[in-house]
């Protein structure tokens, strides 16, 4: 069930790299600090964990530090960075004819439920990492890369090792 984009309705990867330079430049250059995401879903987490556990909220310093007292965690430009550019992925699928619901999966894996559960499990593996490595793709190899970070530098390196020791493992789920 695997649906091949045109050519025609996909950007070119050179200008939309340089669009996405561009981007990271003006961000740097008006906020002071780049791109990345999963500072935005720590704050909604924060903003929940908040609401359901007040007391423990204080109690956590990673979490007091972006939602305690007053603060509200959802007042912070990376959570709106997020949800722009789930906005955005909408609005570019919508306006391109791409938008439709759809579980994609290898002809090895049966059930829809499966494909979801390795996503799943996928994203929170992902999250577990991007908690580790303060931050995620996003904000280590485009933002943290772009200043020469050596730590961004060998995180890129070991998710380039680790999608290269993992391909062939995974490849087995959709070949």
């Amino acid at each position: 069930m695997n649906s091949k984009i045109p050519s025609s309705v996909s950007w070119n990867p050179y200008l939309g790299g340089l669009v996405l330079g561009t981007v990271l430049f003006f961000s740097f250059v008006l906020t002071g600090s780049g791109l990345g995401a999963s500072g935005g879903l720590y704050r909604v987490v924060g903003w929940v964990t908040r609401v359901v556990a007040p007391h423990h909220v204080n109690m956590t310093p990673d979490l007091a530090k972006i939602a305690g007292g007053h603060k509200n965690p959802l007042n912070n430009r990376v959570f709106w960075l997020v949800i722009g550019a789930g906005l955005g992925g909408f609005l570019s699928g919508l306006l391109g004819g791409r938008l439709k619901t759809e579980t994609q999966k290898g002809p090895r894996v049966k059930h829809n439920w499966t494909r979801w559960s390795f996503a799943l499990l996928g994203g929170a593996v992902s999250g577990f990492g991007a908690r580790m490595a303060r931050g995620c793709t996003s904000g280590q190899g485009l933002s943290g890369g772009s200043t020469m970070a050596v730590g961004s530098w060998l995180f890129l390196l070991g998710v380039f090792a680790g999608g290269f020791l993992l391909a062939r493992p995974v490849r087995k789920l959709w070949t």
